[in-house]
């Protein structure tokens, strides 16, 4: 007997309250599916998030404790790494496939999706030869599909995905990747990643009126493939991962580290460089959480009192507070801190903007000590930028080395953020199509409900 045919769309940054009149499709799944407001699993960003949602285990059991995290071993810190190995757990398609052997899944563009035992996947992987260049591409298995599905519907375009230049046009390929894989292999499960909304959310935040472009844009994305699954059969979901919140100010825990003398810098070419390595503490920043680790164990009282007393952080928790938090895991910092809603972490530990590594000003998003939403930006002050990147193409083109370094350096840009769980829970992640509920239910438990709805 054979599964529901299912497909799950990933529509990132939605909650209740974005659903309205902007959204007419969505809202109308809503309420013929019904809609289940999620309390996130902490920290609410998008490596946890999902892979909570497929394996049903916390952070302290599947090791994605943020989007990143510090290497003590290797003394090095790894950001958006890609091998679904990392992910620990049986995963959704995995019990699927032993419930209803030669069940097969799809997983476009979710996280953690090399080397997976999904049937079918695609993930943004830039090749990067020996000389320095970064191709734009992506990564698939099997390995011809990458340049069957180009063939078809053009290369992906990755500058929409991250960058000043993030917008529709990534969500709307990866749909017309879901719709090319059904119409070829018709997967019993389809995992598809629509982010276009958690880029203006972070850039305006979610109150800016300018957003209804955005819900309307996303709209229309998702409601084409509601369209399209339900002509073939297929029953859709719909899920996301958190809610953004509007925020006002940043926090920069390693330069209060840095003014303690716990953070070592040292000079590359005149520039500083974090040596995480040989610093007594620093943290790992990842949007409103943030992982300290505490190379000194006499300092931890000393850094747990500082960070607590640091204007805009909510929380602090010790190892006590991780297991409780379900975050106890190797991975994790000594200490985890959780901005209040209105904050944010940034990485940054230099004191002068002459000094800042040659990476800051570009998007750069795994050599940089955490997350970085300024990456959605041009610096404002560069004097007509896009004739200034037009150049830096064009060296480019010619063969020359060059350095994309036109993003700003000023936090104070980032409207929205997220990592935290919101008080209100009309800003909590949605799962559409499963029926109603007045009661929120646990992260943990949507894994539950996408295998009802696969199984039938």
């Amino acid at each position: 007997m054979r599964a529901n045919r299912t497909a799950v769309l990933n529509v990132v940054g939605l909650t209740p309250r974005l659903i309205g009149a902007h959204t007419p499709r969505l809202r109308r799944a809503a309420e013929t599916g019904g809609l289940m407001r999620v309390r996130p699993v902490l920290p609410a960003v998008t490596c946890t998030a999902q892979s909570t949602y497929l394996t049903g285990l916390p952070p302290s059991a599947h090791g994605a404790v943020a989007n990143g995290w510090y290497d003590r071993e290797l003394a090095e810190h790894h950001f958006w790494k890609q091998s679904n190995h990392v992910v620990y757990g049986e995963k959704l398609w995995e019990k699927l496939r032993a419930a209803r052997p030669g069940f097969t899944c799809a997983k476009l563009f979710w996280w953690y999706n090399m080397y997976s035992t999904a049937d079918w996947s695609i993930t943004p992987r830039p090749m990067y030869p020996a000389d320095g260049r970064k191709v734009f591409d992506v990564y698939s298995h099997p390995p011809a599909l990458r340049d069957e599905i180009k063939r078809d519907l053009g290369p992906f375009p990755f500058h929409a995905f991250w960058g000043p230049l993030a917008g529709l046009a990534s969500s709307e390929w990866i749909a017309r990747s879901a719709e090319w894989i059904e119409k070829k292999h018709q997967p019993d499960l389809s995992l598809v990643y629509l982010p276009h909304l958690d880029y203006n959310l972070q850039r305006l935040g979610p109150t800016d009126l300018r957003l209804a472009d955005d819900l309307r844009a996303i709209d229309g994305v998702a409601g084409g493939l509601l369209d399209f699954y339900e002509k073939r059969g297929v029953r859709t979901l719909v899920l996301s991962e958190y809610g953004i919140t509007p925020v006002r100010r940043s926090i920069a825990l390693n330069r209060v580290f840095r003014a303690q003398g716990w953070l070592t810098v040292k000079d590359e070419l005149g520039l500083e460089l974090l040596d995480c390595g040989a610093s007594k503490v620093f943290a790992i920043a990842d949007h409103q959480v943030a992982h300290i680790y505490v190379n000194d164990p006499v300092l931890l009282g000393a850094v747990r009192a500082l960070v607590e007393a640091t204007p805009g952080v909510a929380r602090v928790l010790d190892a006590a507070g991780q297991r409780a938090a379900g975050l106890d895991h190797a991975r994790s910092g000594e200490l985890v801190a959780f901005s209040a809603e209105d904050a944010w972490f940034t990485y940054y530990y230099w004191d002068d903007d002459r000094k800042a590594p040659d990476f800051a000003r570009c998007v750069d998003i795994h050599r940089k000590y955490g997350y970085d939403p300024v990456e959605l930006f041009v610096d404002p002050a560069l004097a007509l930028p896009k004739l200034r990147i037009l150049g830096k193409l064009l060296r480019k083109q010619l063969g020359f080395r060059m350095l994309m370094d036109v993003i700003s350096l000023d936090p104070s840009l980032v409207k929205g953020s997220h990592g935290t769980c919101p008080a209100d829970s009309g800003e909590w992640p949605v799962l559409i199509g499963t029926g109603s509920a007045d009661a929120p239910i646990e992260a943990g438990a949507v894994h539950a409900r996408l295998l009802a709805a696969c199984l039938g």
